[in-house]
């Protein structure tokens, strides 16, 4: 009997640590499920998501990364930094004398024949890093930001040699920068240290200060020397290491080229005029002319021409930029007064930041000229400058048409003949046209719908409006009916207009008051055809300049008829 007991003790027993066992099982699958759950979970999470469940004083050193803060890190990393700086000041100007002399070089002003170091040392002092910033991108890759603060001692002396043979040894002391540099890890690899190359570039440069002195003697007793060679300082740097250029360093064998900047787009810019602007002559008026670029190279620098006598000058000229980043790069316009055989005197200065502009849209802007780009607390009136911008992508998948292109002045058959590959003489002639040779003709119809809240000239009851319409480059005219004691007009008049070069002609419309023995104007506005080339149809208000206050709406239209000239 005990013999069967125990055998039925041990099947219970038995099946009762295999219901158990089972259950444990059960249990356990259930919490690996959830936690694998929960860290799948973990894995999708982004840094704000992380900053919603954690409170601030328990945030990990990865989750601050994400804007510039002040760590104790860095205390440890400027230490370690003091410590080598002798060997890295060694190394540091032995490269940046090889590498910044071709760079002074190619940015040497006319007025110099020679920019060479004579003595190049970055001091004692060590640059200290005051923030780090880690950026979510590419998972392929690591980016850095450090932002970087040196008040230095450097011992930098350049023999300068003008063009009339003097010598001059410039000393470059009182050095002061702030800026942020960008460093790319990438490609991420297994192989130890886990990266095949480093980019590193100036993200955002806050400050460079410097003064310039000749050795022995006083630079600004030699007119225009201290500026040139300034401005060649600002622009060595500003076009060797600062975004998007990049310097590509291999760590690991391997073919980088992916890395180097490329093109990623054409800028269209048309400088249409300037108004308001300061006159810089005593006698007569200024004679401005416009420097626009992306980037500061000679000959990537576009020059206007001049226009005599003129404050409110309209240049009406079309330039082509290439672009490499639309969200950091920014298009700048320098306006000058000619000063002939003496140097230019500098009027102000605007910039527009690439990024506000949509591709494949033309935007139109007003852009305030300013005494200096990093001092924004500048009050005075130096005037305004027009300009028009078009940005397309390069790409035929982009899906964006570009007037100025050869191909979009082709009709359907003919685009239809080369997208075949049919071969005529004529189609290979036309797809061969460079820009400027490119003419687009049509027929313009424009409707002057009404005006608003026009400003009175009259000295007794209100004014008699009409619209005086002018291509400029053609010169056609025409003009609305005249409607009597009204500052607020309706005329819904269309006039017509053949015009044969539609992408370099310009719209005139001015408001006149038309009086028995003369006329006074009431405003003005100017605009190019490319919107209404594009779009076909424009309907729009266009504010009136040269008055205190008025506004014209209008509706355009365009019927293309394509056409092909040689230069």
């Amino acid at each position: 009997m005990g013999f069967i007991i125990g055998i039925i003790f041990g099947i219970a027993l038995g099946m009762g640590l295999m219901i158990g066992l089972a259950y444990s099982e059960s249990i356990r699958h259930k919490r690996r499920s959830y936690l694998a759950t929960t860290i799948a979970a973990f894995a999708r999470m982004s840094v704000l998501d992380s900053r919603k469940i954690l409170p601030s004083d328990s945030y990990p050193s990865w989750v601050v990364f994400s804007q510039f803060q002040k760590l104790s890190q860095l205390n440890w990393l400027n230490l370690q930094l003091d410590k080598i700086w002798p060997y890295v000041n060694e190394a540091a100007s032995e490269l940046i004398r090889t590498s910044v002399e071709p760079i002074l070089e190619q940015h040497r002003p006319v007025i110099l024949s020679s920019l060479k170091f004579s003595t190049l040392t970055l001091g004692n002092v060590a640059p200290q890093f005051t923030g780090v910033s880690i950026i979510e991108g590419d998972p392929g890759e690591v980016t850095m930001e450090m932002e970087l603060q040196w008040d230095g001692d450097p011992n930098i002396v350049i023999d300068v040699k003008t063009k009339v043979g003097v010598g001059l040894p410039i000393q470059v002391k009182n050095v002061g920068f702030t800026g942020v540099f960008r460093l790319i890890f990438k490609p991420l690899v297994e192989e130890f240290p886990c990266f095949g190359a480093v980019c590193f570039s100036l993200r955002e440069k806050k400050k460079l200060d410097f003064t310039l002195k000749v050795v022995g003697g006083d630079i600004s007793s030699i007119p225009g020397i201290s500026d040139a060679i300034e401005e060649t300082i600002q622009n060595a740097i500003e076009d060797s290491i600062t975004w998007p250029v990049r310097q590509i360093i291999p760590i690991l064998p391997g073919d980088y080229s992916d890395l180097e900047l490329k093109p990623k787009g054409i800028l269209e810019v048309k400088l249409i005029q300037a108004k308001e602007l300061t006159n810089k002559d005593i006698i007569g008026k200024s004679d401005p002319y416009a420097v626009l670029f992306i980037r500061p190279l000679p000959d990537k620098m576009k020059t206007s021409k001049v226009i005599d006598n003129d404050l409110n000058p309209i240049w009406n000229e079309h330039f082509e930029f290439v672009v490499e980043d639309l969200s950091t790069q920014n298009l700048t316009v320098r306006v000058f007064d000619d000063e002939g055989v003496q140097a230019s005197e500098f009027i102000g200065v605007a910039q527009l930041p690439l990024k506000e502009i949509e591709p494949g849209q033309v935007k139109d802007v007003w852009l305030k000229l300013l005494k200096n780009l990093d001092v924004q607390r500048d009050n005075k009136n130096r005037g305004q400058v027009h300009l028009e911008v078009l940005y397309y992508p390069f790409g035929t998948e982009s899906g964006f048409s570009n007037p100025f292109n050869p191909d979009y002045s082709l009709t359907s058959l003919e685009k239809a003949l080369k997208n075949d590959g049919t071969d005529t003489a004529e189609i290979s002639k036309s797809s061969t046209l460079k820009k400027k040779d490119v003419f687009v003709r049509g027929v313009l119809s424009v409707t002057i719908i009404c005006a608003e809240d026009l400003t009175n000239v009259d000295l007794m009851g209100k004014s008699d409006p009409y619209v005086s319409l002018i291509l400029k480059k053609s010169g056609q005219k025409n003009k609305t009916r005249v409607v009597n004691n009204s500052l607020n007009p309706v005329w819904n008049q269309t006039f017509d207009f053949v015009v044969e070069d539609a992408l370099h002609d310009l719209l005139m419309l001015e408001v006149w008051d038309h009086d028995t023995f003369g006329k006074d104007k009431m405003g003005k506005c100017i605009m190019t055809l490319t919107r209404v080339i594009l779009e076909g149809e424009v309907t729009d208000t266009f504010v009136l300049d040269e008055t205190k206050s008025g506004s014209l709406r209008c509706h355009l239209k365009w019927t293309p008829q394509p056409i092909y000239r040689d230069s």
